[in-house]
């Protein structure tokens, strides 16, 4: 992707991290003018203890801190299952900052006295450290004393190395010291990097876990990001204008709706017991075109829904808005995020409604957006394009993704369907997204253009699609060293 370099010092392909360029865009205006957007630094840190995530994605965490703010952790020890996981004591912190025009983030953790599966894996204590700065001029960052002690698997003794994969058995395989950092090298300069201890993946039952369940023992990250310096203001140059569809003879033109407008009255969808509903108001169709043929995507990701122009497209259940705005692909496109960190994609609308505010908490039903063509779907009936994406394959990227048909169906029917993963008989291979409130705030899948502000369409034609059409971030080799 021009302008980001993903440097996976030998990481394991299953692990797919993908990383936001963290906007955060001011529109103004005043009269008849055009607005005019500012962005400005950003920075965050996280780090955690331990954490076991079961298959579904359900996770236990020990001594999570995040900031901004500054944060603290203190744990005397920790257990987990008859064995699975003890731990003595757990100590970290986190800070972010943003001085003017520059950030910086920084985090350290510390685990002492790490025994799995009743002393099959000990550690005699994993310390921590990542730090990120950026600036109008550069991004860099470093890995400070990340080491692990006195490291055991299966009564060998070991000397940990960066991203060392080590065979459990006929059970599993540990990572040690797992780390990875992504940059920023185009219109915002910055990195997020960040350092796992000890990851275990289980492919067998094993010690009473389940095969697919993953054990994260020690966990630093650090992110920060600022706008490019330029060597001059120059005056924003609104986007070209599209070019005009022109109807056949005796056609009526196509309405364009305003970007954004407010919702019709009596707007009352029927949500389900579990807190769903369907994505559209009012009659409409689909079918189960999922997985057919696409030039731009390969094969289409979702499903789309026909309905007549401008109907109300409705959050499918409460969350989190992101990635508000446009892309050539998606048209004007938002993602939902709901409390267990599934994601919901909708695409090709006409206009935002004034609650599609990126950032914006929703609530099932609640009209978001209403039906249209835009983006590649110019010139074809107006539909929704939506896609759900579970938390559970994220790690897949943009092809982390079920068939929302069945989900579809039983919320038109006001029923609900379990968001699992056994669709169909259908179940994902091994693998784990690590949840939204370590990694997930930077995930990052279809555009890097967020938001509704001018400059942001603008940044779009300098800017190709990312997601939707190509595969996602260059994997490239280690580079020698781990400064930034």
């Amino acid at each position: 992707m021009p302008g980001s370099r993903v440097n996976l010092q030998s990481v394991p392909a299953r692990l797919v991290l993908g990383v936001s360029v963290l906007l955060l865009v001011i529109l103004t205006a005043a009269g008849g003018a055009a607005g005019a957007a500012s962005s400005a630094p950003t920075s965050s840190a996280a780090a955690f203890g331990v954490k076991v995530i079961l298959p579904g994605g359900k996770a236990t965490v020990a001594g999570a801190i995040s900031s901004p703010p500054q944060g603290a952790a203190s744990v005397p020890s920790w257990g987990y299952g008859e064995g699975a996981v003890s731990t003595g004591p757990i100590s970290g912190g986190t800070r972010a900052d943003v001085d003017g025009g520059s950030a910086s983030a920084a985090a350290d953790l510390s685990v002492a006295a790490v025994s799995l599966f009743a002393g099959e894996i000990t550690v005699g204590s994993v310390r921590l450290a990542a730090s990120a700065r950026a600036s109008g001029t550069r991004g860099t960052g470093r890995y400070g004393a990340a080491a692990l002690e006195a490291v055991t698997v299966l009564g060998q003794p070991l000397q940990a190395a960066p991203n060392a994969r080590v065979p459990l058995g006929d059970w599993g395989y540990a990572v040690l010291l797992e780390q990875a950092i992504v940059r920023e090298e185009g219109r915002r300069l910055g990195q997020r990097r960040f350092v796992v201890g000890v990851h275990v993946h289980l492919t067998a039952d094993h010690g009473g876990l389940p095969a697919g369940s993953e054990i994260l023992v020690g966990y630093a990250e650090a992110a920060a990001s600022a706008p490019k310096a330029q060597p001059s203001q120059a005056t924003p140059v609104a986007p070209p204008a599209p070019e005009p569809t022109i109807p056949p003879p005796g056609a009526q033109p196509t309405p364009q709706p305003p970007i954004v407008k407010d919702p019709p009255p009596g707007v009352e969808p029927q949500v389900t017991t579990e807190g769903f509903v369907f994505p559209v108001y009012g009659p409409g169709s689909f079918s189960d075109d999922f997985g057919a043929g696409r030039a731009s995507t390969g094969w289409h990701h979702g499903n789309d829904i026909f309905a007549p122009l401008g109907a109300p497209l409705l959050a499918v259940t409460d969350g989190t808005l992101f990635l508000v705005g446009w892309n050539g692909i998606g048209g004007n496109r938002l993602w939902l995020r709901d409390d267990d960190g599934n994601e919901y994609y909708y695409a090709h609308l006409s206009a935002f409604s004034p609650l599609a505010v990126e950032g914006a908490r929703v609530q099932a039903g609640e009209v978001v957006g209403f039906m249209g063509t835009s983006g590649d779907a110019e010139g074809t009936p107006p539909h929704l394009h939506f896609e759900i994406h579970p938390s559970g394959l994220l790690w897949m990227g943009y092809d982390g993704v079920v068939n929302p048909y069945t989900y579809l169906l039983a919320w038109r029917r006001a029923a609900d369907a379990d968001l699992g993963f056994d669709v169909g008989g259908w179940k994902p291979p091994p693998g784990q997204a690590p949840p939204p409130a370590a990694v997930l705030l930077l995930y990052e899948d279809i555009s890097i253009v967020s938001g509704l502000a001018l400059e942001e369409f603008a940044s779009f034609f300098e800017l190709p699609d990312f997601g939707e059409g190509p595969a996602g971030p260059t994997i490239v080799e280690a580079e020698p060293g781990f400064e930034g």
